[in-house]
């Protein structure tokens, strides 16, 4: 009996790490699309009832509105932020090469720094030939570095389309998958399985929630903001922010960029308004939305919300942001979980010990 429970044990051993090893490189699509179907489920539900509890049609519409959601706006912004990096290195090429070697006039004009930055930059160019030479060398990693962005953003549509790929099979066989996951964690863990499984779902929903309302929240204000100084796309401009917010500085380089054009096109008091728009109302809204958002819809502290964010990144890359707030929040259930039990028991051991 041992050894057919040994070889029974090994054999599932091996199916399991055959199955995660093929597939790995899958792994953040498959996580990221849970997160999204778990997210957006009742929408689903909604569209499944109204479409004649036909499963397969429902999850096809759902499939086609994320798309026009997510995708098509993540392809114009892709081909939008990669013709602005070339334009930008060439107009740097060019201005490098019609440059007598002295700082343009308006380093003079910038605000507190325009005079030493000056005078500093013209104590350096004594060598002209050589500093026009060092610049342009410098524009040559920054044309890859514009080239190499174009590919991380072609990367990025190849994975939300495969996330789309995936959500589809999600939503059309969801309620089976739900079911089987629930029997399973009955299985493993009795009720306190179960309430693992809706404890990770609460969160997951909770910390999508927290970062969609955040994006959007920086959006609307962004646009507020260009739509004050006058720059021009202000729409495609929000739409940048909103994408761009949910990755790490993200928002700086629109408004940032934003600022830059006003500057150049002669309204320094307008790029000053966009800067201190930008840091002050922008981007200072992720530093307290987020988590009030996170933590008014899964009941988990601030503390643990910032670290599980953070770790997580740091730990899995973006499907961190989900991943990491989640574990912790398991982790804190059954932490509680433990210390009610041991409480339970301590006053039936000081009975029992009288």
């Amino acid at each position: 009996m041992a050894p057919r429970r040994t070889a029974q044990v090994a054999i599932t051993a091996f199916l399991l790490l055959g199955c995660a090893f093929v597939l790995s490189p899958f792994f953040a699509a498959i996580l990221f699309a849970g997160t999204v179907c778990i997210t957006t489920w009742p929408l689903y539900r909604s569209l499944y009832r109204r479409m004649g509890r036909r499963d397969g049609l429902a999850a096809i519409s759902m499939t086609f509105l994320l798309t026009a959601v997510l995708l098509v706006p993540m392809i114009g912004l892709a081909a939008s932020l990669t013709d602005a990096a070339m334009e930008a290195v060439d107009w740097a090429r060019t201005a490098i090469e019609q440059s007598d070697g002295r700082p343009p006039e308006w380093v003079k004009d910038i605000p507190v720094v325009g005079r030493d930055l000056d005078a500093y930059v013209r104590k350096l160019t004594h060598s002209q030939q050589e500093m026009r030479k060092l610049a342009l060398q410098a524009v040559e990693p920054a044309r890859k570095f514009a080239l190499g962005l174009g590919g991380v953003l072609g990367q990025g549509l190849l994975q939300i389309t495969l996330v789309l790929f995936i959500g589809f099979f999600f939503y059309r066989d969801g309620a089976t998958i739900y079911d089987q996951l629930e029997t399973g964690a009955q299985r493993l863990g009795g009720e306190l399985g179960n309430r693992l499984l809706d404890l990770a779902a609460n969160t997951v929903k909770a910390v999508m929630i927290g970062i969609v309302g955040t994006a959007a929240a920086q959006a609307l204000v962004a646009l507020v903001g260009f739509v004050i100084a006058g720059v021009p796309g202000a729409l495609l401009l929000a739409a940048g922010t909103f994408f761009l917010s949910l990755v790490p500085v993200g928002p700086p380089l629109i408004w940032g960029g934003a600022a830059f054009w006003l500057y150049q096109q002669g309204e320094s008091g307008w790029a000053i308004f966009m800067v201190l728009w930008g840091a002050l109302a922008v981007s200072s809204v992720d530093n307290f939305l987020k988590p009030f958002l996170i933590s008014r819809t899964a009941s988990l502290p601030i503390l643990l919300i910032a670290l599980g964010a953070f770790g997580g990144v740091l730990a899995f890359g973006f499907i961190g942001l989900f991943l990491g707030p989640t574990f912790l929040a398991l982790g804190q259930a059954l932490f509680r979980e433990w210390t009610a039990h041991d409480a339970a028991l301590s006053p039936v051991t000081t009975d029992e010990s009288q």
